[in-house]
């Protein structure tokens, strides 16, 4: 969430943002009732220094012998009009919030401007596209074939966008899950967490995923308690380990990952990406998530893309990264790098990670703070995360590249100790 007191004072430059990130947001409103809350609250402290003023005179009138009750009966209208002012500047305050919780991050100043994908900047490049001798095979032929995937048996029990992994497709996610956990824990100093598959409303407001996201969310309801939602993505519970805490200041930068399934209800997706395992309703996945200091996270932003990147640099898979312009942002980023790996099949890059920056907007949601120095003051810290990776979309990666005209399959050869084999020629 924005800062309020700089959104009320920069009011302009919040709106030239959210042009920028093709946002709908009622600046009016937020003036309006901004406005609406100052002036209760101006009058609620003219009338309360009143009261102060006025008590004195009572007293002084009653120990005269005089007579006060033009004063008391003032002072009652007073009482009065003080409580129906606070519950005006309450209920502004409470529509303000509720504005703010639905604006998103302001973009970095690095972040190129522009409205879709289309205005997206490629950053680099790492590897070839494998040059094939035959007509590539999309993943969802192949592992059928190989009788690694069953999409029919999985519809069947559950519905449509879920999928059965069976034998060596089975074998193959938890050999990636495992390769993942151990790039990122043994060489690049993330701490390993298994957390909560289901989150209560308040750990998906710290994120952002409430209330603007409520419709891609699963919601669990459980007689007449307060619901659970499934997380979409472990950044969720991973950012609300420290929610309503303060961190002390030389412990950041704090890395942390987890491996969790993942559940979306994708309501947005159509056409092929419905397929296969591109977008689905239940997936796994690595995520990465870090805590920084304010002056240290750009940096961070740098270094937490590339830890992701080396998992696809181990695999041999070529991909690219591209540097989101502000129209394709996610709400709470404030800069974020897609990195995209080279499917055969689709004859293009697709995304696997998205690696964001997403500044004090989480930690201002969800109360997270650090403090400088044993007495220092406290501070919002930094938030940063990013999918190290999606696993689902990384075995479409190693189908399609590594397919042979035969329809086998190659290992990566940094995967061959986890999965047990150098390829994939028939259903085990």
């Amino acid at each position: 969430m924005l800062d309020r007191t700089w959104v009320r004072d920069h009011l302009d430059e919040v709106e030239t943002a959210m042009k920028n990130r093709g946002a709908a947001v009622d600046i009016e409103a937020i003036r309006r009732l901004d406005q609406q809350r100052r002036k209760a609250l101006h009058e609620v402290e003219t009338l309360k220094a009143r009261r102060n003023a006025v008590s004195g005179d009572i007293a002084r009138l009653k120990k005269e012998g005089k007579d006060a009750t033009a004063l008391i009966e003032e002072m009652r209208g007073a009482g009065d009009r003080i409580k129906e002012l606070d519950a005006r500047a309450g209920e502004a305050d409470e529509k303000l919030e509720t504005l703010l919780l639905n604006v998103p991050n302001l973009p970095h100043a690095s972040v190129p401007v522009g409205k879709t994908a289309e205005d997206n900047v490629e950053v680099r490049r790492w590897g070839t596209p494998p040059k094939l001798s035959f007509a590539p095979k999309a993943h969802w032929d192949l592992g059928e074939a190989l009788g690694i995937l069953d999409f029919e048996r999985a519809a069947k029990m559950t519905g449509a966008r879920f999928t059965v992994s069976m034998g060596a497709g089975a074998r193959l996610e938890r050999a990636l899950i495992n390769f993942m956990l151990d790039l990122q824990t043994k060489e690049h100093g993330y701490t390993e967490v298994m957390p909560p598959l289901m989150v209560n409303e308040k750990a998906m407001t710290g994120t952002g995923n409430l209330p603007k996201f409520a419709d891609d969310l699963f919601k669990v309801v459980k007689d007449e308690g307060a619901p659970y939602y499934l997380i979409p993505t472990a950044e969720v519970p991973l950012t609300n380990l420290y929610r309503e805490e303060t961190i002390e200041g030389d412990r950041l930068p704090l890395s942390y990952t987890a491996y969790t399934p993942c559940f979306r209800s994708e309501a947005g997706s159509y056409g092929k990406d419905v397929k296969g395992l591109i977008r689905q309703h239940q997936f796994n996945k690595v995520e990465l998530v870090k805590f920084t200091k304010p002056e240290e996270s750009m940096d961070a932003l740098e270094r937490l893309t590339k830890d992701a990147e080396t998992v696809l640099q181990r695999l041999g898979l070529p991909y690219r990264v591209i540097a989101l312009c502000t129209g394709d942002m996610g709400f709470a980023s404030m800069k974020t790098y897609d990195i995209e790996v080279w499917l055969p099949s689709f004859d293009t890059y697709r995304e696997i990670s998205s690696c964001s920056n997403c500044g004090d907007f989480q930690a201002r949601r969800a109360g997270i703070r650090f403090r400088r120095g044993p007495s220092g003051k406290t501070e919002l810290a930094h938030t940063l995360n990013g999918s190290g990776l999606a696993v689902g979309r990384t075995l479409v990666a190693i189908l399609e590249n590594g397919q042979r005209e035969d329809g086998s399959i190659a290992i990566p050869e940094a995967l061959v100790p986890y999965f047990g084999g150098s390829e994939i020629t028939a259903a085990r």
